[in-house]
């Protein structure tokens, strides 16, 4: 929940101008209320747009939803779901994330799942098992056919806005377990789904993250708020 109509424009207008045609593909995820403003400040760009939520619904009675018709509508191409901070503070369940996967799938959106595991949860050694029952819960509810249509994020909770980091070989850790995962349901699309990891990557330490062999990108917080360090996690990429 950032941003300004000033903000934006100033934050995009810098990545945009030194963006051009990196070799990756990046996006961002904005606050809904300035879709309209992004989408015109994106025209033109490989950067891409996404939204942070997304309904269950299709349409109708769900005061404060949005839906992915309304999504598409702008241009979005990604939509984050299942965010740690949607899990903690909103009581989304592992049921439910997987209920916005398949609605943004068939819509034909690129949902990014995020998944992750609490200090306690990882301290008590139970880190396989919870990231795994998230991700179980979203193939459960996708076609195999479909499975190379999602992005997946592993976000280790514990690392996020704490100034903690996983290791390089921890965060490759789960990745691989993840991956492992998702092979069962369709080994070469497992293959091509992109494994992001999401706990506070930065210029500082993209470079030895991106270097493992499961680790495809990153899901950026804070860090996507400064041009500069956006940009140079794209460069690391």
């Amino acid at each position: 929940m950032n941003g300004s109509f000033d903000a934006n424009a100033r934050l995009l207008a810098e990545i945009t101008a030194e963006f051009g045609n990196a070799a990756c593909d990046a996006a961002v995820c904005v606050p809904a209320p300035y879709f309209s403003q992004c989408q015109s400040l994106l025209s033109g760009s490989a950067l891409a747009l996404g939204a942070q939520d997304v309904s269950i619904h299709e349409a109708g009675a769900y005061t404060g939803e949005l839906s992915a018709a309304m999504l598409l509508e702008f241009a979005c191409r990604y939509v984050i779901v299942g965010h740690s901070e949607r899990r903690a503070y909103f009581g989304e369940t592992n049921e439910l994330v997987a209920q916005k996967t398949a609605r943004a799938v068939s819509a034909g959106l690129v949902p990014i799942v995020c998944v992750g595991e609490t200090l306690a949860q990882r301290e008590a050694g139970q880190t396989d098992e919870i990231v795994g029952q998230q991700i179980d819960a979203v193939l459960s509810l996708i076609a195999e056919k479909d499975l190379a249509k999602i992005v997946v994020a592993y976000e280790p909770v514990w690392a996020i806005g704490t100034g903690m980091t996983a290791t390089p070989e921890m965060a490759q850790e789960v990745h691989a377990m993840l991956r492992r995962r998702l092979s069962v349901m369709n080994a070469q699309a497992a293959t091509e789904v992109k494994i992001l990891y999401g706990g506070s990557m930065k210029p500082e330490n993209a470079n030895e993250l991106l270097a493992m062999p499961d680790i495809d990108g990153g899901l950026i917080g804070g860090a996507a708020l400064k041009a500069a360090d956006f940009l140079s996690i794209i460069r690391a990429a």
